[in-house]
Formats: structure tokens, C-alpha cells, sequence
């Protein structure tokens, strides 16, 4: 009989123990992503580079052919993290780039958390990489696109055939946060909650504002 204790699983994600590597978010990749709304793949990503911002995610940003081509990063990722250089590549598996395996190594977690476009390319590539490495791989589903439904589906479900962990954007933001008592996130977490988390958000206003709650008393 195994002994029940107080603690988060080993597999859990916390904000020191990964890198997140945000992939491709540009204007001509979204044109023909067709597997989730426009919107609210902008308002997903939002959410995941702002968790990382606040709670000091180790994070890499990366374009492909960003000035010939797909143009600049989301407005949404890089007001996250000002000033924060983009790492332009022209391979379409980042992991074949040697500037951002060279970031990866110098920042040296054991995981890595995906998100990007388009899935069944710019993040099927890295994801199987890593994995082939020896790394703990996430993928934040609906922080990432592709084509059709069916492109979308079949990477992720590829990709969990080999080992990597699917999760959402506000699953990853919470599980950041993960005990409303940490008093020093708590309003950071709950502010982003309420600007990208949707339904989920408006229903944290409306608590706060008509009744004063708060999740962590």
C-alpha cells in the first residue's frame, strides 16, 4: 500500500525546472493555420508568455526567415518579454538550429515546453529531437496550429506516441501557480487569468468585484 504524502508529483512542471521555446508565432504561418481561431491562438499564446514572463520561465523565442519572409512575432509573445531577442532561423526543425541548441545547453534544463506553428513541422521536429536527446518534452496543444484539424491531430497524437506530455495554456499557467497561498504570484496569475483566460477570467472579475473573493483565504 503506498503511502499518500503532501506533494506535487515529480512530473509536474514548476516555473526553474524548464524552458520554454516559443516557435514561429508570425503573421504568414497563422494565414493558413485552420485548426484553431486565429483569436483565440493569439489570446493562448498571450497567456503562455506572459505565465513565463511573470513567473521567470527560462524562454526562447524563435522566427523563421522573419525579415524575407513570415514576418515579425506576435505583438501578444514579444509585449511579454521586452527587449528579448528573437533567434531567426531558416531550418524548419528549430532543433536543427545551432543558435538555439546553443541558448538550450547554456540555459541546461532537463524539459522543454513547446508551443508554436505550425504542429505537424515547427513543433513535430523539436518535440521528436529532444525526446531522441533525452529530454522531458511538453507540448501546450492549443498554444499551437496547423493547417487543418486533422495536421494538428495526428502531430499531437504523434508526439505523444513518443513520449511527450500534451497540456492547455491556462493548464500550464495554473500549474505554475499551482497553490493559491503563494501570496507573492497570486495577483500576477489571477491578473493574467482575468485578461487571457476567457470565460474563466471574466468569472474571477466577477467574484473579486462583486463579493471581494479570493482563492487564497
Amino acid at each position: 500500500m503506498p503511502h499518500a504524502q503532501p506533494t506535487p508529483g515529480k512530473t509536474l512542471l514548476s516555473p526553474p525546472d524548464h524552458t520554454l521555446i516559443m516557435i514561429d508565432f508570425q503573421s504568414q504561418m497563422a494565414f493558413a493555420t485552420k485548426s484553431i481561431d486565429a483569436t483565440l491562438l493569439r489570446n493562448n499564446a498571450a497567456l503562455v508568455a506572459h505565465a513565463a514572463a511573470g513567473f521567470g520561465v527560462s524562454t526562447i523565442l524563435t522566427t523563421v526567415a522573419e525579415k524575407s519572409f513570415s514576418g515579425p512575432m506576435f505583438d501578444e509573445i514579444t509585449a511579454a518579454f521586452p527587449g528579448k531577442a528573437m533567434l531567426d532561423r531558416t531550418s524548419m526543425n528549430t532543433w536543427e538550429d545551432a543558435a538555439v541548441i546553443e541558448e538550450v545547453n547554456a540555459i541546461g534544463k532537463p524539459r522543454i515546453v513547446f508551443a508554436g506553428l505550425w504542429t505537424s513541422v515547427c513543433i513535430v521536429g523539436p518535440t521528436l529531437s529532444a525526446l531522441d536527446q533525452g529530454f522531458e518534452v511538453y507540448i501546450i496543444t492549443d498554444a499551437c496550429g496547423d493547417i487543418s484539424e486533422e495536421a494538428h491531430e495526428r502531430a499531437v497524437e504523434r508526439m505523444v506516441q513518443a513520449g511527450a506530455c500534451p497540456m492547455t495554456s491556462l493548464q500550464y499557467l495554473l500549474e505554475l501557480q499551482r497553490d493559491w497561498a503563494r501570496g507573492e504570484t497570486y495577483e500576477m496569475t489571477t491578473g493574467i487569468a482575468k485578461t487571457f483566460g476567457g470565460a474563466y477570467g471574466l468569472g474571477i472579475t466577477y467574484a473579486k468585484t462583486m463579493f471581494g473573493a479570493s482563492e487564497g483565504h
